[in-house]
């Protein structure tokens, strides 16, 4: 025999003997151990349960913890095939044992006991008898008979079948089955879960979950910047890829915005369970990944104190701390690095508790915090704009030097009143029925001297004001990386031409003291102020410093400008440097530095007995009835750190709101003392006269 059939052979002998041990196996499995297997793949259950990941945290430049997780228990019930009745006396011992240890369960069935009435409001309760095929006329009583009879409840103690009914009332509004679950409470106690696993064959179907939750760890702090959570909504869930009607999204501020990053990655669990619900084992087949942490460019304290101070500030305005009482009620703050452009404080007042958010806010606090008089979820650093006053006169200085208008020993003598167009006066006629006499452009800006600045525009034009103020990014976005950054507005032709109107020179004269459509952010304004301190040179303006994913692998600042342009649909800045003169420059800082320094500078009474000096301006513009407040400033003069903008919604006086800047600046370079006030200096209001 050659070798060819020896291996046939041999190849045909192995085939049939796997084939017959193979049929021995099956004849095992399905004859004589078939009942066996059948009767155990009939009593038991397997299914797949989502672990969710924890959330990233969000922390501040130093580390500092400001978002992170929390774990908590949460108790489920999934369908088994139990009936009635002892789903019933289930779920009244659930009831039970959360009550003893005060845990609150979902109730959202619409009937109290004791007094037996409604708890919705008429129109809410017709939809609802409507919607749940009842009679509109139907009583309280009659509402609650008929829900206890369609659950089968037999327990004859109303508060007993009351407790029932939500808990059967909730599973019926939002489903369940034996591989998704009703939550019936969430948050519970390490008791309520001790007794749950103790005594786990008494809550067929029943089963403790563990989930992360998001927590504030410093309350309001930063609150506009981080955002908040919720759940998500059918709208949300239609355009997000891989959520589920359950999972809790990023609604506002970075929460929003880096939503893919901090979500991380679900896993997955199996768990085996019994024909009646009993947990018999679980396994965890993929493991879960937390999100990336991100960290912002803010100071935690820095950021405390700049909360703080404008708050303190506000009260005082309103109270009557300084020379009169005002009607205040908001207002925004913002410290920048002078040199990086990075937000080191942003402040909005009123704020919000971002934790009142994760398990759904309730309707007296939302209708608090979104009154239309100071809605406190309004971003006012970024959101809002606002007329700059006086402190945009270093922009109209720094056009009029680089354009050769004026010169830099040049003096221009205010007698009062303007000559020209619709004669507007400066805002010491108003007052001492002259002007401020000769000065030069240092001068101009120490005294805010509106006729100075009059004779400027009339020299250059608004064309000239128009370039300097969209290179210091005025009227335009700083693409900060929060939803609902605004333009604001720059007075001029490139706008009026876009409105199809004709400018006049009387709109000129109004726009180069800050007035007209002039509108801008106070981030925008700390951007601008930033610039002059640093040379004018152009800073990007950022709160993100960095994303860590969870195997500590950093993003880099590029791949998070690019996915925030993308995400928030911003166009990027590349204004062309215009290589302002430092002497020009210089003339306008000494400006801004006689201000706090010298007697008759407007903020005088405030820093001249501060350590460190600072450069800085106040503003009053008129906006309708009101005259919002404004300090621009940055520390310290000779080696500038900060920039630093403080503005109060119809705060009256730009040197109340120096205060806010002094308090930010100690804190800064971890000064101590009392601020000064010079009760003798009257504070102003620059205005606008048609």
């Amino acid at each position: 025999m050659d070798k060819k059939n020896v291996r046939y052979n041999i190849l045909t002998v192995i085939v049939y003997i796997t084939g017959i041990i193979l049929l021995v196996q099956l004849f095992n499995l399905q004859i004589v151990h078939g009942e066996e297997y059948l009767q155990k793949s009939s009593s038991r259950l397997t299914r797949e349960n989502t672990i969710v990941a924890a959330r990233g945290d969000i922390l501040d430049r130093n580390g500092n913890v400001l978002a992170g997780t929390v774990n908590q228990y949460n108790v489920e019930i999934y369908r088994s095939k139990i009936d009635t009745e002892t789903l019933n006396n289930t779920l009244l011992k659930v009831a039970q044992v959360l009550e003893s240890n005060e845990d609150k369960y979902k109730d959202e069935f619409p009937v109290k006991i004791n007094p037996t009435e409604f708890t919705i409001s008429d129109e809410k309760l017709k939809n609802w008898l409507k919607d749940n095929n009842l009679d509109e006329n139907s009583s309280a009583e009659e509402v609650l008979q008929k829900y206890k009879e369609k659950y089968e409840i037999s327990n004859n103690n109303i508060k007993e079948a009351r407790k029932i009914i939500a808990m059967r009332y909730g599973i019926e509004t939002e489903g369940y089955s034996s591989m998704n679950s009703y939550t019936i409470a969430k948050n519970i106690s390490t008791k309520s879960v001790a007794i749950f696993e103790e005594r786990n064959l008494e809550f067929p179907g029943v089963s403790i979950s563990t989930s992360s939750v998001r927590k504030y760890l410093r309350q309001s702090l930063a609150s506009h910047a981080i955002g908040y959570i919720g759940e998500i909504n059918e709208e949300e869930l239609k355009k997000m890829e891989g959520y589920s009607m359950n999972d809790y999204i990023g609604k506002a501020g970075i929460e929003y915005v880096f939503e893919p990053y901090l979500r991380g990655k679900n896993g997955k669990k199996q768990t085996d369970m019994s024909i009646d619900g009993t947990t018999t084992g679980e396994y965890i087949t993929e493991e879960a990944i937390q999100g990336s942490n991100v960290i912002l460019t803010i100071d935690a304290n820095l950021q405390s104190t700049t909360e703080k101070a404008l708050k303190n500030n506000i009260e005082k305005i309103k109270t009557g701390g300084f020379y009169e009482t005002r009607d205040v009620k908001s207002g925004a703050a913002v410290v920048l690095d002078v040199k990086t452009g990075d937000v080191l404080a942003i402040a909005s007042y009123p704020d919000f508790e971002p934790q009142l958010f994760v398990n759904g806010i309730s309707t007296e606090k939302w209708n608090e915090y979104t009154k239309e008089e100071g809605s406190a979820l309004v971003n006012r650093a970024i959101q809002s704009a606002y007329a700059p006053g006086s402190t945009f006169k270093m922009v109209s200085a720094i056009a009029g030097l680089e354009t050769g208008a004026i010169t830099p020993t040049e003096t221009i003598y205010d007698t009062g009143i303007y000559p020209r167009g619709y004669k507007p006066r400066c805002w010491i006629y108003s007052s001492q029925g002259r002007g401020h006499g000769a000065l030069n452009v240092s001068g101009a800006i120490k005294n805010s001297c509106n006729y100075f600045f009059y004779e400027v525009i009339t020299r250059m034009g608004i064309e000239n004001l128009e370039k300097y103020a969209t290179y210091f990014g005025l009227g335009q976005k700083t693409n900060i990386e929060l939803p609902g950054e605004v333009s604001g507005t720059l007075a001029g032709k490139t706008l009026y031409n876009k409105l199809k109107e004709t400018w006049y020179y009387g709109n000129s004269l109004s726009a180069v003291i800050g007035q007209a459509e002039n509108n801008f952010t106070p981030i925008q304004m700390a951007r601008y102020i930033a610039m002059l301190a640093n040379g004018g040179k152009n800073v990007k303006v950022s709160i993100v410093k960095d994303i860590i994913d969870a195997d500590g692998i950093s993003l880099g600042k590029e791949k998070i400008k690019q996915y925030s342009q993308q995400k928030l649909n911003l166009t990027e800045i590349n204004n062309e440097d215009l290589d302002i003169k430092k002497e020009n420059l210089d003339l306008v800082l000494e400006g801004m530095k006689s201000v706090t320094t010298e007697t008759g500078g407007t903020a005088y009474g405030v820093f001249k007995d501060f350590d460190i000096e600072v450069g800085g301006k106040t503003g009053s513009a008129e906006a309708g009835d009101n005259v919002n407040a404004w300090f621009v400033g940055f520390a310290p003069y000779d080696n500038p750190e900060i920039a630093i903008v403080v503005m109060v919604e119809n705060g009256a006086h730009g040197s109340y709101t120096a205060e806010v800047t002094k308090e930010i600046i100690e804190e800064y370079f971890n000064l101590k003392g009392e601020i000064n006030e010079d009760v003798t200096a009257k504070p102003y209001t620059e205005q606008q006269n048609n």
